[in-house]
Formats: structure tokens, C-alpha cells, sequence
């Protein structure tokens, strides 16, 4: 029989190692708690930084077509290249980070895209331009994937779907500063001069990211075998979910690259013959998408995934149309429909992801933003296609069949969940 002294060092040692796990999970970031206030804003700068710089000859493109004496199309590879160097990139710098932390790849990547950014505005030609635009993507490409891995692991699950949301919002205030920027300071100076601009800026966010981010505390390092990484991918991809997730997070992308591609040269034309500098402004919108990604979390309380994902989709679908009209306040309030929209629809389904893996989670993100940016190259690119061919209206027919793609894959996901349910309730999502 044992002791007392014996039991009481076994109560003494299981609540010991109770207490001990406690700490441990209270130790990850909660709203209101130590450090989150600076992760927070710390990762905002990084996703001002990051869409500043992606996006940064986005609003540019007229001007940069009369530069070069080049098509609508030809000048946007200059967004292409550097959406589609990032989906090329974000895997393999993803198991980077798996290695090497995600603190310390996210900094190595900001530093290399913000000493591109400062060599953009000397571009020779056009083929030089895109071609540092795709080294810029590349770098970018630590940031996405290495962010939401971070958040995953360092804040409490009930917090996360809001902290990615913060993220997001910082995404869309980036893309919004930077279009706004460009626009008037290109009207003064020329596009040159305001993708310098951007390049400051961005090392300003790049620099105080790097003093703000706290350090990481439960990270693990992982292996950078490419038999291990295959597999982990593999394991990826062959969840049906995360499949779902991937292609609503391209498509939903798709609505935007393409619209936002080729909504300033809608707004050079008659019967609107906007200046740049105002065409810039137009991207005040953006401050729609940081309300409607940082309340994601509260959307998918009331609505459910699924649900938030109609109302986002049906939400661009009415944007897209009303953007038909030769109206200014209706192709703006179609703008910011649009992009309410997609960011909400961006936030919960990039949010679903990291809540969907439990392994690997850096690759399953990366798997997304690569998915998310290939929508986004192919829509620039397609979308400039389709008003060279048919106008505006060809450019939101495109949109309309991504977000019909949305709409239908979501369907097959709850038909899925109701299925599931009937055979039992090992599947909760």
C-alpha cells in the first residue's frame, strides 16, 4: 500500500504538471493580454508593407503603358509577375520558416523586398520592371504563409480567426495607401517617383515590424527533408476541405486582381476621364475591406463559414453588377461592395485553414496564399484580357464566374457537412 508522503508527492506532481500545462497554454497571446497589442500591430505593419509593395504599379498601369509604349496587358505582368513569383515561392518558404522560425524569415523577407522596392523606379524597360517585380513576389512570398503560422501557434484558438482578420485588415490598408499614394504622387511626379515612395514607406513598416513582433515561444523547429515536406503537403491536398478552402481563396482573388487591374483604365476613359490622382483615391475603398476582414470573426459567431462565405459572395456579386453602370457613385459603391466582399470572404476562408490543420500548419497556409495568389496573377492577367476584348463588361463577367465557382463549391462543402453528419460526428466542419 503506498504511503502517505507517497500519494502527497503524486497529488504534489499531478498538480505540478497541471499548473505547468496551464502556463503553458495560458502563455499564448489573447486579446487584452501582454504582447498582443504589439503582435498585433507588428504583423499589421508587415501586411501594410507586404500589399504596398505587391500592388505598388497596380494603380500605375496607365501611365506605365504610355512610358513604355506597351498594352493594357503587357504592363500587367508587372502585377502578374510578382503575384505569381510569390504562389511560385510561398511553399518552399514556408518549410524555410519551418526551420528557421517564423520571426526570423518574415524580417529576412521584408528586407529583400523593401532593397527591391528601391530599385524598381530605375526600371530600364518593361522587361526589367517585370522582372524585378518577380524577384519582389519572391521575396514577398516569406511573409503570408509565415504569419499566419506564427498567429496559429502563438494566440489562443478563440482569438485566432480575429488576430488573421487584424492581418488581413493590415493587407488591405497597404493595398489602399499604396494605390492612394501612387495615384497623387504620379500625377505630380510621375510612377516613378511614387513607387519610390512606396519603397520608404515600406522600410519604415519593414523596421518597426522587426522591433514590435515579440518572439516566437511555441515554435518548434521542423525538418526541411523534401520527402517530409512532400508528405506533409500531400497530407494537405488530400483533405477535401482544405482543397475547398484553397480554390475559394484563388477564386475569390480572381474578382479582385482583375478588377482592381483594370479599373483605372475603366475610369481614363469616357464618360469618366478621371485624373490619376483621383483614380488613386478611389482606393480609399480599401478601408471597407479592413472593417469587413477584422469583424470576420464575429460574422462566422452568428453566420457559420459557410454562411459568411454566401454573404461574401453574394456581396461581390452586387458590386460587380452595379460597377456596370456609367454612374461614378455606383461604380464606387459597386467598388466597395466588391471589396467588402472579398476580404470578408479572404478572412474566414484563410482563417479556416489554419483552424483546419493541425500539422504542418505553415504548408497547409502557404498551399492557400499560393492558391490565393495564382488567383490573383490570373486575374490581373485575364482581367485585362477580357476589356481589351469586351470592355468592363468582359472584365465582370469574369468576376461573375469566379464567384459563381465560389458559390458552387461552398455548396458541395455543406452538402459534404450534411452527409457527414448523417454517417456520424467524427467530422465537425
Amino acid at each position: 500500500m503506498p504511503s502517505a508522503s507517497t500519494g502527497a508527492s503524486t497529488t504534489v506532481g499531478a498538480t505540478s504538471s497541471v499548473t505547468s500545462s496551464t502556463a503553458a497554454v495560458d502563455s499564448r497571446l489573447t486579446p487584452g493580454g501582454p504582447g498582443y497589442r504589439r503582435m498585433s500591430f507588428a504583423l499589421f505593419l508587415a501586411g501594410v508593407a507586404t500589399f504596398a509593395l505587391l500592388y505598388s504599379t497596380q494603380a500605375l498601369l496607365p501611365l506605365v503603358s504610355t512610358d513604355f509604349g506597351v498594352s493594357a496587358s503587357e504592363a500587367s505582368w508587372t502585377v502578374s509577375a510578382a503575384t505569381g513569383a510569390l504562389a511560385l515561392f510561398v511553399l518552399p518558404m514556408s518549410a524555410l520558416s519551418e526551420r528557421f522560425g517564423r520571426r526570423t524569415l518574415m524580417t529576412a523577407s521584408l528586407a529583400v523586398a523593401v532593397t527591391v522596392g528601391l530599385l524598381v523606379p530605375f526600371a530600364p524597360s518593361i522587361g526589367a520592371l517585370v522582372a524585378l517585380r518577380a524577384v519582389q513576389g519572391a521575396a514577398l512570398a516569406g511573409l503570408p504563409a509565415s504569419a499566419t503560422a506564427y498567429l496559429a501557434e502563438e494566440v489562443r484558438p478563440k482569438a485566432l480567426i480575429t488576430a488573421i482578420g487584424l492581418f488581413v485588415a493590415g493587407n488591405s490598408v497597404g493595398g489602399m495607401s499604396g494605390r492612394v499614394i501612387t495615384g497623387w504622387v504620379a500625377q505630380e511626379w510621375g510612377w516613378r517617383v511614387a513607387v519610390a515612395t512606396i519603397g520608404i514607406i515600406a522600410v519604415a513598416c519593414a523596421v518597426a515590424f522587426r522591433m514590435l513582433l515579440p518572439a516566437p515561444k511555441h515554435f518548434t523547429p521542423g525538418s526541411l527533408r523534401p520527402r517530409v515536406l512532400a508528405r506533409t503537403v500531400r497530407d494537405h491536398l488530400a483533405n477535401p476541405l482544405l482543397r475547398r478552402l484553397y480554390a475559394i481563396g484563388a477564386l475569390f482573388m480572381m474578382v479582385f486582381g482583375g478588377v482592381y487591374t483594370v479599373i483605372g483604365y475603366r475610369l481614363t476613359e469616357a464618360p469618366f476621364s478621371l485624373p490619376q490622382g483621383i483614380i488613386g483615391s478611389i482606393f480609399l475603398v480599401y478601408l471597407v475591406g479592413t472593417v469587413s476582414a477584422s469583424t470576420a470573426g464575429r460574422l462566422v459567431a452568428r453566420l457559420g463559414r459557410r454562411g459568411s462565405l454566401y454573404l461574401a459572395g453574394g456581396t461581390t456579386t452586387a458590386g460587380l453588377l452595379l460597377s456596370l453602370v456609367d454612374s461614378l457613385p455606383l461604380v464606387l459603391l459597386g467598388l466597395v461592395l466588391i471589396t467588402a466582399g472579398f476580404f470578408a470572404g479572404h478572412a474566414v476562408a484563410s482563417s479556416s485553414v489554419s483552424h483546419t490543420a493541425k500539422q504542418g500548419r505553415a504548408q497547409a497556409s502557404a498551399l492557400y496564399q499560393s492558391a490565393y495568389y495564382i488567383g490573383s496573377s490570373a486575374g490581373s492577367t485575364l482581367g485585362a484580357v477580357a476589356f481589351h476584348a469586351g470592355g468592363w463588361a468582359g472584365t465582370v463577367a469574369l468576376g461573375l464566374f469566379a464567384v459563381l465557382g465560389v458559390v458552387t463549391i461552398t455548396l458541395l462543402g455543406s452538402h459534404a457537412a450534411r452527409t457527414q453528419a448523417r454517417r456520424g460526428p467524427a467530422l465537425a466542419h
